[in-house]
């Protein structure tokens, strides 16, 4: 048996990775510094056909399967996390919400220009007071003349206040407490009542654009319900199995970065005499490093295969989301150790993905929420 991908998906891997360190490569320390939303960055992407390798011809996608989509996600995260976030947003959370629960007519109206990567899309799920109770949802939908008038808050919310972003799809709750009364709508940007917060002072992802959000009387038409009446929290639980398996190979990205720098300066850094990686005490921290990377990409891309192939993936989704992203944050430390001083200085990459790993354990479901459903996937009534 054997995880390894085909010779299309290598070859893919070859053009991304060549892309990411020559074209975003010589530019992420200034975006990152200058915590400035590259534009340039995902036309680049745009014109590679990134945003829409998942999606039918139909739509104007490259009808490839989800394993090509994390590929890309984790070559472009070897070279920049913000970068990668902003890929893996606006494919996963941004165009994947309208192409699974859209009819052909929202689809034919949303989908070809995110597909493209023209425009790009956003997901307002998370609240101020929600965090990972997503089913706690205090936002709300009231019917209104043909429409719904949209209240409540939103909260870390990716790719919402771009000059490239065209929709957010949101969650309000439409009836009494409880996820069976929520359902989700899609607002255009620029819509009367959207508020779009000032951008967050963030520790890492520097050059990714988050924002919180403001529904205030919010009205959007009947035609913006996305799928139906009260199913909007059932359908975002699928969106975000998706996403798992993409933030995976995300966090994968960061970890080879961390452990591809780390030994490559062990190999030309030398104190006492030689170069430190002949230490056992920089060399065995490497090793482990190396061990946890090819279980994370072992996990990742059985998740994507599962995927792929119609099989039930939601278990290994959380376990390729949760033991990926641990790794990449305990590669970043790892990383940054073995670069001693030099790894505390800004202009150091490692130190970059020091900040930006730690997000990894908490966007998408926190390491504790995975956790949680590995669990009550063995059979477990914990809550």
């Amino acid at each position: 048996m054997s995880w390894e991908l085909s010779e299309e998906h290598e070859a893919f891997r070859a053009v991304v990775a060549d892309f990411a360190t020559n074209e975003l490569g010589p530019h992420v320390e200034r975006w990152d510094r200058e915590q400035y939303f590259p534009v340039e960055a995902v036309r680049a992407m745009a014109e590679l056909g990134l945003f829409g390798l998942i999606f039918p011809e139909r739509w104007g996608g490259g009808g490839g399967d989800f394993a090509s989509l994390c590929v890309a996600i984790e070559e472009i995260g070897r070279v920049d996390q913000s970068i990668g976030i902003t890929l893996s947003a606006a494919v996963g959370l941004g165009a994947n919400p309208i192409y699974q629960f859209g009819t052909d007519e929202q689809r034919g109206r949303w989908l070809p220009d995110l597909v493209a990567g023209r425009r790009l899309g956003a997901f307002g799920l998370t609240e101020p007071d929600g965090g990972s109770d997503a089913g706690a949802t205090r936002s709300r939908a009231t019917a209104v003349g043909g429409g719904w008038r949209l209240d409540g808050s939103k909260a870390f919310i990716t790719n919402s206040g771009t000059e490239l972003t065209s929709i957010i799809t949101v969650t309000a709750r439409t009836s009494d407490p409880g996820g069976a009364g929520i359902s989700a709508f899609v607002v255009e940007a620029g819509t009367a009542g959207l508020v779009v917060e000032p951008a967050y002072r963030k520790i890492g992802w520097h050059a990714s654009d988050t924002h919180g959000l403001t529904l205030d009387a919010c009205w959007v038409p009947d035609d913006h319900l996305l799928g139906e009446l009260g199913a909007g929290f059932r359908n975002f639980l699928t969106i975000l199995d998706d996403g798992r398996i993409a933030i995976a190979a995300l966090a994968l990205g960061c970890a080879r970065a961390c452990l591809e720098q780390a030994t490559a300066y062990a190999s030309e850094r030398n104190a006492f005499g030689g170069p430190i990686g002949r230490n056992q005490a920089i060399a065995f921290p490497l090793a482990d490093m190396a061990v946890a990377v090819e279980n994370s990409r072992n996990l990742t891309y059985k998740a994507a295969w599962l995927k792929d192939n119609g099989r039930p993936f939601g278990q290994a989704a959380a376990m390729a989301k949760l033991y990926a992203t641990e790794t990449a944050v305990a590669a970043a430390r790892a990383a940054t150790q073995v670069f001693g001083g030099a790894g505390f200085i800004e202009e150091t990459p490692v130190a970059r993905m020091y900040r930006d790993s730690k997000i990894l354990e908490i966007g998408e479901g926190t390491s504790e929420i995975q956790r949680l459903i590995i669990a009550r996937s063995l059979g477990l009534p914990v809550r």
